[in-house]
């Protein structure tokens, strides 16, 4: 167990060197880029992990992040340094979407008896993916019946504990709408996603970075928002490709508003609406794993 030390006094802010080899790290764990001038922010964050370890120095934490004992706190390191901004809703235009064209064919294909897959990718605390579990229970009241699967994943064992809990702060409440908010309850401790919505989805810790992922099939829907920007550009074009390989024939990419997937070959995607995407029909020649 992490001992705490409230005491020390506030570490000095890490030198140039220091936000390169903690750069480097958080590079080399996640493809996370640490853009120029986040010394206060690095502080900010990483101050608290020196004082919970009792460490007086960037230097001391730099030794054990880069040491073979430093494997649970460099999880730690990426957790404290990943921004993690999130809400029920957020980019409404891509949940009007999902309802107008995208889910109604799904929902017709699920229930003559084929399954539906829809991935949401750095999923945060579950926002995300509960508020396309809304949409879907609105349109669908056999939801339940259907072979309808949400998975979300991040890269933050934090999150992904919040995700599972569903429970959130009582001011979230605002962003949902007033016919979908029969989805949640409102207790003492905040606003809980009702069961139906929390055994459709299945939340996994995932690092995008990694090589290989461990899902075994396709997704008709992949959401993955304000995730890719804080990739390098060459980093970016390989995980678009990637997330093209996972879709299946037909399926939908939604991205964040600032992000952008260059369609020039072989990308087989086509603009589908602001900061969405869709392949053709017809089979993708880029391989993808198989997922049940």
């Amino acid at each position: 167990m992490t001992q705490h030390h409230p005491h020390l006094a506030v570490p000095p802010a890490p030198n140039e060197s220091e936000l390169t080899a903690i750069a480097r790290v958080l590079y080399e764990q996640a493809g996370i880029v640490l853009a120029p001038g986040k010394t206060s922010m690095v502080q900010s964050r990483l101050g608290k992990r020196l004082r919970a370890l009792g460490l007086k120095d960037y230097g001391s934490y730099i030794r054990l992040i880069t040491s073979d004992e430093g494997h649970e706190e460099r999880r730690a390191m990426v957790s404290a340094l990943t921004t993690n901004v999130t809400q029920f809703f957020r980019e409404n235009h891509h949940f009007e979407t999902l309802r107008s064209t995208t889910l109604p064919p799904l929902i017709e294909q699920a229930r003559a008896g084929k399954k539906v897959r829809i991935w949401s990718a750095g999923c945060s605390t579950g926002q995300e993916v509960f508020s396309i579990a809304m949409v879907l229970a609105d349109m669908a009241q056999d939801l339940a019946r259907l072979d309808i699967r949400l998975l979300a994943t991040d890269i933050d064992p934090q999150m992904i504990a919040r995700g599972r809990a569903a429970v959130y702060e009582e001011s979230t409440l605002a962003t949902i709408p007033k016919p979908l908010q029969r989805f949640v309850s409102v207790e003492s401790d905040g606003v809980h996603i009702v069961p139906m919505l929390r055994n459709l989805v299945a939340f996994r810790e995932l690092n995008l970075h990694d090589t290989t992922w461990p899902m075994r099939g396709r997704f008709d829907i992949v959401f993955c928002r304000n995730v890719v920007i804080y990739f390098s550009p060459e980093d970016q074009l390989r995980l678009w490709r990637r997330f093209e390989s996972v879709l299946t024939p037909g399926g939908w990419m939604f991205v964040g508003h600032s992000e952008r997937i260059p369609l020039d070959p072989p990308c087989q995607l086509a603009t589908a609406g602001i900061t969405t995407y869709k392949l053709p029909k017809a089979e993708s020649p880029i391989g993808g794993p198989k997922w049940h």
